[in-house]
């Protein structure tokens, strides 16, 4: 897992053409009127979600994998925490559904505040939890997926 400002975003574009244009793409795009939903960048191979959501406690939400795509979640507006464990050999409880392309887990986590500004790369051996917060907290996140 990598997080970082979108400041910082240069620093990553070596870790693949799809990351770098996925990297591009939020940091040329204003997502602040832009309607929630999927947008098309290159077909199945990279493409935006944009979601707008309040935050919840972590007791709601499980850990996430992916097996076909990295996410790379940046955070438009808001605070949120997002909780994060190695891929190592647990076992699912919910096996992989291969059209949402996630499988859940239920493990401890460690969190790691975003804030509006930040990114976050993960990758399928990064379990994450989104969407977390200690109060409810609005927030409109992108999440770029890019095809491994």
């Amino acid at each position: 897992m990598i997080i970082d400002t979108l400041n910082n975003a240069f620093l990553y574009r070596s870790l693949g053409p799809r990351i770098a244009s996925a990297l591009d793409y939020i940091k040329t795009t204003d997502f602040s009127s832009m309607a929630v939903g999927r947008h098309t960048i290159d077909q199945d191979r990279l493409f935006a979600i944009v979601n707008d959501y309040q935050t919840i406690p972590c007791t709601e939400v499980e850990l996430e994998g992916h097996r076909r795509y990295i996410d790379v979640q940046y955070l438009v507006s808001g605070t949120e925490l997002i909780g994060y464990a190695p891929l190592l050999e647990q076992t699912p409880f919910r096996e992989y559904n291969n059209e949402e392309d996630d499988v859940l887990y239920r493990d401890e986590a460690t969190f790691v505040r975003i804030t509006a500004g930040m990114f976050a790369i993960l990758y399928p051996h990064d379990l994450h939890m989104p969407c977390i917060g200690e109060v409810p907290v609005a927030v409109r996140k992108v999440v770029v997926k890019v095809m491994i």
